[in-house]
């Protein structure tokens, strides 16, 4: 998995996908899922099988100033809700099951996701422009 944590390790999506593009020839963006107001799941493909990451596919996890939290491992796409489930298998808003996983690497950005979900959960939003989502955490109305 040293690949992996390399990849985590640039700490910042763009510097993130600009080794994606320099070592395996660009990426496909899959998926872009907002949980909350501080957390952003970035999905890609790449275009061929890489020959030092574990799967083709890439869930970035990143704050929301695109400091990368997490980057998960997959060979097929995730589900949102299974991804979310999971993280937070105690959520009953949240449902199925991921792919197998088959590798991960957390940055000092990582923090307890479900955390982002509670009723009390921070927000730069007040209570009157904001609503909550599915499993918890604020958007905007």
């Amino acid at each position: 998995m040293e690949a992996l944590d390399r990849l985590a390790r640039t700490l910042v999506l763009g510097a993130l996908l600009d080794v994606l593009r320099d070592r395996h020839g660009g990426f496909e963006l899959v998926a872009h899922w907002k949980q909350g107001e501080f957390h952003h799941d970035v999905v890609v493909r790449l275009p061929a099988e890489p020959f030092d990451l574990p799967g083709a596919v890439l869930v970035i996890a990143t704050n929301c100033n695109g400091g990368v939290k997490e980057v998960l491992s997959f060979a097929e796409v995730p589900d949102r809700w299974a991804l979310w489930r999971h993280r937070c298998p105690d959520n009953p808003e949240f449902e199925g099951t991921i792919p197998t996983l088959l590798g991960s690497a957390r940055t000092h950005h990582w923090f307890e996701p479900c955390e982002l979900l509670t009723p009390d959960a921070r927000s730069e939003l007040r209570p009157e422009h904001r609503r909550r989502q599915r499993g918890g955490g604020w958007e905007p109305r």
